[in-house]
């Protein structure tokens, strides 16, 4: 399978990265060998490899004929190229895309040598990090754009910044978030704001297992832990494991919130509203329907920058209904469920409804709006085995 027909399938998906260093992190592994990693990449459900084969990277090309003999998977290879030779030489070494930075190259260099790649069988991925090369990228008519969170020349994360620019790239493109992804919730945004793919290299090639690191970002379902009130209650959810963090400010609700309380970036907030959304300053809104007689409807809809990205199936406000778990179940690419989740019965709700995922409260607390640390630890591990 090509390079960019295997980041097109449908779903989420990650180009799984090679390297032993970088200028901004120093060493990373330095004593990593291709043949030993890589093959974790392709069970932990990597769609295709990038490898470096840069100096600066401690890489080269023997690092990708290597791969080529390692894995079928696509290759991507990753230097600065700025010549036809270049291409040529990483398409012999084996590589089926290659990189090709904006920065770095003008727009008559970088359509030459999009043509070149064509002409060789080769995919690229046309990186860019701003608004102005994100354009360029659109209008050189690159399938695959990668979006990267990190400035090339002062090695600055912005996730903001690049979160803004994968919402803008076109929709018929394929988008590729890359930089500076180490958790799910990370991936995750990523995934919200409208990527195809994260590429991630770092945090796996730290992992002590790098193939259980990538299947791990990628797992599903995510774990929400909702009506937060205290800070040691975000604190602790965090560090069992939640991947999202709700607060609740409808009003009559026991664990109503006074505010979005900082969540750290390896998480995500999620603001959660009745009838109508305020700004509260948190990653994503879930907005509830009014509903007489109680403090909200049933169902909901999770929200990123007023645009809907997941559904909510929950129960009636204070209500019961035994064929929950089976209406709730569907085609939706991303089902949160909701409602009388728990410890105890979480992992027989994931395994009839595949929610994208699962979002529990008040069976987490020890009082309303005071969360059971224990209790939400127990949750979580349940949720993520």
């Amino acid at each position: 399978m090509r390079f960019a027909d295997a980041l097109s399938r449908p779903g989420f998906g990650a180009i799984a990265e090679f390297k032993r260093r970088s200028p901004s992190a120093g060493d990373i592994s330095p004593g990593a060998r291709v043949e030993n990693v890589l093959p974790g990449y392709e069970t932990g459900g990597a769609r295709a490899v990038s490898v470096l084969v840069d100096d600066a990277f401690a890489g080269s090309l023997d690092d990708l004929r290597a791969a080529r003999a390692a894995i079928e998977l696509p290759l991507l290879a990753k230097g600065f190229f700025s010549t036809e030779e270049h291409l040529r030489e990483v398409r012999e070494a084996g590589a089926d895309a290659a990189l090709l930075i904006l920065r770095d190259l003008d727009d008559a260099t970088a359509a030459r040598l999009l043509r070149a790649a064509e002409e060789l069988g080769l995919d690229t991925l046309v990186e860019a990090h701003d608004e102005d090369e994100l354009e360029r990228a659109t209008q050189l008519d690159a399938r695959v754009l990668g979006v990267n969170a990190r400035d090339l020349g002062t090695f600055r994360i912005d996730r903001g910044a690049q979160l803004e620019l994968v919402a803008k790239a076109p929709r018929d493109r394929i988008v590729v978030a890359e930089s500076a992804i180490h958790t799910r919730a990370q991936a995750a945004a990523a995934e919200l704001a409208g990527a195809d793919a994260v590429l991630v290299g770092t945090s796996l090639m730290r992992a002590a297992e790098p193939g259980s690191k990538l299947k791990e970002l990628l797992s599903r379902p995510l774990v929400k832990v909702c009506g937060l009130t205290r800070q040691d209650d975000v604190d602790a959810a965090v560090e069992a494991g939640a991947d999202l963090c709700g607060f609740i400010f409808a009003e009559g609700s026991p664990r109503r919130a006074a505010d979005v309380l900082p969540v750290p970036e390896t998480a995500l907030s999620v603001a959660v509203f009745v009838g109508e959304a305020e700004e509260r300053g948190s990653d994503l809104v879930q907005l509830y329907a009014r509903e007489e007689g109680a403090v909200r409807g049933r169902d909901a809809v999770v929200l990123r920058d007023g645009e809907q990205v997941a559904r909510v199936a929950d129960l009636p406000w204070e209500g019961e209904d035994p064929d929950h778990w089976r209406n709730a179940s569907g085609d939706d690419e991303r089902l949160v469920l909701a409602g009388r989740l728990g410890p105890d019965n979480v992992r027989a709700a994931i395994r009839a409804v595949q929610p994208w995922a699962v979002d529990a409260a008040s069976r987490l607390e020890s009082a309303p709006g005071v969360k059971d640390h224990e209790k939400v630890q127990a949750f979580v591990q349940e949720a993520r085995a």
